[in-house]
């Protein structure tokens, strides 16, 4: 799953959700490797030939294009969501790909996750209530890894 909870003290646990991504950095070199060696297979009946050189740009723009793709999926990729819970308070931070970051924080006693079946953005929409304001948390997450996540939230937030 792309969450992870550590314990830093007998006392806090800290969360640590991000986005899955299926292609590492090595299947991405390979993915375009691969694209402009099977995109450049026809043109090897055309070497030596004028049309060679008028073909070669669109080959080339197209594997740009699949590159600056890529490079635009991991860019809007780059998530991170923290959520530390102490003894005394909750607090979430989101670090959006942008740069911006938005931060929630409340007394851990009147924190509380909530499951949206049916009316979020996303199935199975999970949100913290508490302090006030109610907040999102890992709307990235597949259905599944929200039913676990909100499970958890539950069990982590139960009071003592």
């Amino acid at each position: 799953m792309p969450y992870r909870w550590t314990s830093s003290s007998e006392t806090t646990a800290e969360l640590r959700l991000w986005p899955h991504n299926s292609l590492p950095p090595k299947g991405f070199a390979a993915t375009v490797l691969a694209i402009f060696a099977l995109a450049t297979v026809p043109l090897i009946m055309l070497l030596g030939s004028v049309l060679l050189w008028g073909l070669l740009p669109f080959v080339l723009l197209a594997v740009a294009g699949i590159w600056w793709a890529l490079q635009a999926n991991y860019r809007s990729r780059r998530i991170l969501e923290i959520l530390t819970l102490s003894d005394a308070d909750a607090r979430l931070v989101r670090h959006d790909p942008g740069g911006k970051v938005q931060e929630w924080q409340c007394n851990r006693h009147w924190a509380r996750p909530a499951l949206h079946a049916d009316d979020g953005p996303v199935p199975n929409y999970v949100t913290l209530k508490g302090g006030g304001r109610e907040v999102e948390i890992g709307a990235f997450l597949s259905e599944d890894e929200r039913k676990a996540l909100y499970d958890e939230l539950r069990a982590r937030l139960r009071p003592a």
